[in-house]
């Protein structure tokens, strides 16, 4: 770690022609117990700032110097330059090199110890593979970045924790991805990093089925039978408090939340939608399992907002309220 009582956050504004840069200027300014270096290029956020009229002081820093405070209306980036031109709302498929760059570079400092955690504002995938990078999302690239085996992806709001079996596969592929060893890296890794960074020492884990009604006891699917409740009662001998599998559809109700520390669903789609619902703009993206602290927003790059000053931070800066706890 930098040898400073101030925890560096390092924040990735992702894809330049999104909402990222507009979210990272708001960002400046003295932090409550942490110091944020916004990793970018420092003029494309100097014009995006004078498109929006405000007022900021962009203070370009390098990796060596230690954390310090940050003066008022003012932003420390970490400086990398663009491949080329940035238009607000307009792609360029040759600035998806410069949005990876960005994520190598903030992941890389947290490895070697340099910052303490990242968080990472939206990309466009899309534009991404377009340009000859297969990309599923920043989830899976950190993984193969940290060389780690499986991690999981993790929302949460003030109502919820929602983490997910698998993560951005097409729907028909979800099946033969949901296997007894993966399910039980998945329950692992959720069940220890509840206690080690949420102060959970004992964590209970509701468990959603892939089918609906859970498998009606094999007539709508034998994935239940056959892979989920062997996987849950060999973890339950180990001590995991786990509930489930549960249908989905009735699963999450108050009372169920107000008993598990975290829901985990099948597939994307069958739990995000529910939390982000309840906590949409508020909401906070974290992977569990890396050796570094990861947390980004709940939303996308918006580029129909790009350079407008309709867009809110409030995800990103929770974002990064949970990170800087997170590396207490």
């Amino acid at each position: 770690m930098p040898a400073s009582s101030l925890p560096r956050i390092l924040v990735t504004a992702g894809e330049p022609a999104g909402i990222g840069p507009d979210l990272c200027l708001q960002l400046a300014g003295p932090q409550s117990g942490c110091e944020i270096v916004v990793i970018a290029d420092a003029n494309l956020l100097r014009e995006r700032a004078q498109k929006l009229d405000i007022s900021v002081d962009i203070i370009t820093i390098t990796p060596t110097q230690l954390p310090g405070p940050t003066q008022s209306q003012q932003l420390k980036v970490w400086h990398v330059p663009l491949a080329d031109t940035c238009l607000a709302g307009s792609l360029n498929t040759n600035n998806a090199a410069y949005v990876l760059e960005t994520l190598d570079i903030a992941c890389d400092a947290c490895l070697s110890g340099a910052a303490h955690a990242m968080v990472t504002a939206p990309v466009h995938k899309a534009i991404i593979n377009e340009a000859g990078t297969r990309f599923s999302g920043h989830t899976e690239y950190l993984q193969q970045r940290c060389q780690k085996d499986k991690v999981v992806m993790m929302l949460a709001c003030q109502t919820m924790r929602v983490a997910l079996a698998t993560t951005h596969l097409p729907l028909s592929e979800v099946p033969a991805a949901v296997t007894a060893p993966s399910l039980r890296q998945v329950i692992s890794i959720l069940h220890q990093e509840l206690i080690i960074k949420f102060d959970t020492p004992e964590p209970t884990i509701y468990i959603c089925g892939l089918n609906p009604h859970a498998g009606e006891n094999g007539h709508l699917g034998r994935e239940e039978l056959d892979v989920i409740i062997p996987t849950l009662d060999s973890l339950r001998e180990q001590g995991m408090q786990l509930v489930g599998p549960l249908p989905a559809d009735t699963l999450f109700n108050q009372h169920n939340l107000e008993q598990a520390d975290c829901v985990l669903a099948m597939y994307h789609d069958q739990g995000l939608p529910v939390l982000k619902y309840a906590g949409f703009g508020s909401a906070v993206n974290i992977t569990l399992g890396l050796p570094i602290i990861r947390t980004s927003v709940d939303h996308g790059t918006a580029l129909d907002l790009a350079a407008t000053g309709k867009a809110s931070a409030s995800s990103l800066k929770e974002a990064v309220r949970q990170a800087s706890l997170m590396s207490l």
